[in-house]
């Protein structure tokens, strides 16, 4: 069991450095915007992942965050042809992604505990 889960482990960090290479270097579409690929969750079949990305800039805009799911999953074809290329496994996953707050969540609550340590010192 240990000896699939490395497996799984390792292609979902092959997938997750690819897909953010071809974003940079070959993806043009400005509703994107500047994003990175947080984690990718690979099923055990190694049939879907889960592309979770984060946006770099705007995050308060939740509208712009749809619309770059949307583009992202229109391009689905497009990264796994890509991907195909780039790797030597025999099957592509199909890609779902999905937007990962953490990022904005670490902002919150460091805002929070910034307040709190000014409110302790006066």
């Amino acid at each position: 069991m240990s000896i699939e889960f490395s497996r799984v482990k390792r292609i979902s960090e092959i997938l997750m450095r690819e897909i953010a290479r071809i974003i940079q270097f070959k993806m043009s579409d400005p509703r994107i915007g500047m994003i990175t690929v947080s984690h990718v969750d690979v099923t055990s079949d190694l049939k879907c992942a889960k592309v979770f990305i984060t946006r770099l800039n705007d995050f308060n805009a939740d509208h712009n965050i749809q619309e770059c799911l949307k583009c992202m999953a229109n391009a689905e074809g497009f990264l796994r042809r890509n991907l195909a290329k780039r790797t030597e496994l025999r099957i592509i996953p199909e890609l779902l992604f999905l937007y990962d707050y953490s990022l904005e969540h670490g902002f919150y609550i460091d805002n929070l505990i910034f307040k709190a340590n000014n409110i302790t010192d006066d």
